[in-house]
């Protein structure tokens, strides 16, 4: 019997078995996106019909078996990933921004994650695994198939490959780059060229912004020292806040802070991504100039133009990303080391100001916030709603992860109430901060199961993010009509371009490149622009292109949020 296995093994009918296990394994993905993706009928019929034609034809482009299994080896990686895509996010095809966060993802973030989504990693483990083995098996005992099956394989393969060719030709008349976006793998692929030309402009961005200069004056100045803290929260959706109308505690200390703080309640983020939203918001450039990213300075610079000493910290680890690039034009910066709660940005940050009593200073600290495992966000005696477990990621799992990612708010809530109580405490300073998150999150709040951040299709949760303005009393007696304007600004249509613009502002900062008519702290402000969103493919497009659902513009309309 054993004799007659290995037999079977190392024979045609056995390499023949693989070829077909291959297409089946390879195709899961294409019959997944076929059933959860709106594309026109045609463009689903090539997603099926074209990509099994080719790897029929490719499963036998080879004599021996096994060879064409390894060799598509990039191709089963993308499988597996979108795999794991479809559990986490139920829809669209791994994007641009996933890979550049594969890259550029510290590996304590990555662990978090995949500590939670592993039932996934086992699915495709468990399909592609013993695939590879298997063709290991056969290249190494040259096992070869049978011309006949070869043949007959090809044959299929090509008619398959010409009927899909052909569906595209319907399918271009619906949607322009129908291969380019909706064909896995070919999509797929695309994205990755698209990610390592990115990652090229942001390698070089040294060399493209050398030189650059924003020309910065100050127009005016208080009579005292002058302070401004820009926080950079992380994950922390607008729908969560105590502030915004949630029925939970989430904000007691702010709330109690009552007409001291300034609440923007329109305000969305301009990407889903970290990697992206924060470099956006460090930076002068519109959603539409993306590619003036890498040629300009950021707001460190800005503010050293002006004669301010910079200071960044940050409570996330390098990641090789635009915003290590933009964070190292401060004049000191600092990454904060374990535990990671965000409480040790101030005390870093008191320790600063005790030593430097004569310059004017700008803080950007840019937090942990709510980043995923939100129980780790936070110390326990935070842990005001309970049970708040470390669990997987599942809709029974809901209320556990609900209630530790309210707690990490509430750990926000904490450290901006402190933060605002030091600054008020210094004396002979003029002070204002700043606070907003880079973006939102998705907390299984629908039929849709949608988790995390980062999809390539957006959600209201991860578009609306809370943002609040605070400023001294001295502040608001040397600058009412900036603090007059804030608060008439309150509830104006925003993106987070207009952060930048607001931090200048506050400074009374003037230079190229800057426009009082998206500071939030102008009565300039223009609230007739149109707001854009900045796709996968880095395009500015409206919200509403961005994947919303009926279900996303029922949340908006809640919020009295219109998109235009």
């Amino acid at each position: 019997m054993e004799q007659t296995g290995k037999a079977f093994l190392r024979s045609s009918r056995h390499a023949a078995l693989l070829a077909l296990c291959y297409f089946a394994a390879v195709m899961i993905p294409n019959c997944i996106l076929f059933f959860t993706e709106p594309y026109s009928i045609w463009s689903k019929a090539a997603l099926l019909t074209l990509p099994a034609g080719g790897y029929l034809l490719w499963s036998v482009a080879f004599r021996r078996s096994g060879i064409a299994v390894w060799l598509s080896f990039p191709v089963i990686f993308f499988c597996a990933l979108q795999i794991v895509l479809l559990y986490l996010f139920g829809n669209s095809v791994a994007a641009t921004d996933m890979f550049i966060n594969i890259v550029t993802t510290n590996p304590g973030e990555a662990t978090e994650l995949l500590s939670n989504i592993y039932p996934s990693v086992i699915l495709v483990c468990v399909i592609y695994l013993p695939l590879l083995w298997t063709a290991t098996v056969h290249v190494r005992r040259k096992v070869d198939f049978s011309p006949r099956f070869r043949r007959r394989t090809a044959v299929v393969g090509g008619v398959l490959a010409l009927v899909g060719a052909g569906l595209l030709i319907p399918a271009y008349q619906t949607k322009r780059h129908v291969l380019r976006n909706e064909i896995f793998p070919v999509n797929v692929a695309y994205n990755v060229v698209l990610c390592a030309r990115e990652y090229v402009k942001i390698e070089n961005y040294d060399r493209t912004s050398a030189g650059f200069r924003y020309h910065a004056r100050r127009t005016a100045k208080a009579d005292k020292r002058e302070i401004y803290v820009y926080v950079i929260g992380e994950a922390s959706r607008a729908a969560n806040w105590e502030l915004y109308g949630y029925d939970r505690p989430t904000n007691p200390r702010l709330k109690a802070l009552g007409d001291e703080i300034v609440v923007f309640r329109n305000m969305l983020t301009q990407s889903n991504t970290t990697h992206k939203s924060v470099p956006m918001i460090l930076s002068s450039v519109r959603t539409n100039e993306h590619d003036e990213l890498f040629r300009r300075k950021g707001l460190p610079a800005l503010f050293n133009e002006a004669g301010f000493r910079t200071w960044f910290l940050s409570n996330q680890s390098p990641q090789g990303a635009m915003i290590d690039k933009l964070a190292r034009d401060a004049d000191s910066l600092i990454y904060m080391g374990h535990p990671r709660y965000d409480m040790q940005l101030l005390d870093t940050m008191k320790r600063i100001v005790e030593a430097d009593t004569e310059n004017d200073l700008l803080f950007i600290l840019h937090c942990y916030g709510s980043h995923f495992s939100y129980h780790q966000r936070y110390p326990r005696e935070f842990a005001y709603f309970q049970p708040d477990n470390d669990v997987a990621i599942a809709r029974q799992h809901r209320p556990m992860l609900v209630n530790a990612y309210d707690n990490s708010i509430r750990y926000t809530d904490y450290f901006l109430a402190q933060t605002i109580d030091y600054l008020r405490s210094l004396k002979g300073t003029s002070s204002a901060l700043l606070y907003c998150a880079d973006h939102g999150e998705d907390l299984i709040d629908d039929h849709r199961e949608r988790f995390l951040h980062a999809s390539p299709t957006t959600t209201a949760y991860q578009l609306y993010v809370a943002s609040l303005a605070w400023f001294s009393e001295s502040y608001r007696e040397r600058f009412p009509e900036k603090v007059a304007a804030a608060e008439a600004n309150a509830t104006a249509p925003a993106t987070t371009h207009a952060l930048f613009h607001t931090m200048a502002d506050m400074a009374s900062i003037r230079g190229r490149f800057l426009t009082t008519k998206v500071s939030l702290v102008s009565p300039d402000f223009d609230r007739t622009a149109p707001r854009r969103y900045l796709n996968d493919h880095n395009e500015a497009v409206p919200y509403r292109k961005t994947g919303l659902r009926p279900e996303d513009m029922e949340v908006f309309r809640r919020y009295g949020i219109e998109l235009n």
